[in-house]
């Protein structure tokens, strides 16, 4: 169950990460620092905020 729990959050940080550097073109590098951290630190509930913040 840990195994599947682990890879939902490897899967979360990597689309957070993708998302903040490649596709947000007018983030500020300071944002997008702190989504990184955050990403890397909390994915899954990161990626979550992200989805309800910035995506809309």
């Amino acid at each position: 169950m840990e195994s599947i729990v682990g890879i939902i959050a490897l899967i979360c940080a990597v689309w957070v990460i993708y998302d903040v550097w490649a596709v947000q073109k007018s983030m500020t590098a300071g944002k997008k620092v702190l989504w990184t951290i955050f990403a890397l630190l909390l994915s899954i509930l990161t990626a979550m905020v992200y989805y309800f913040v910035q995506k809309k």
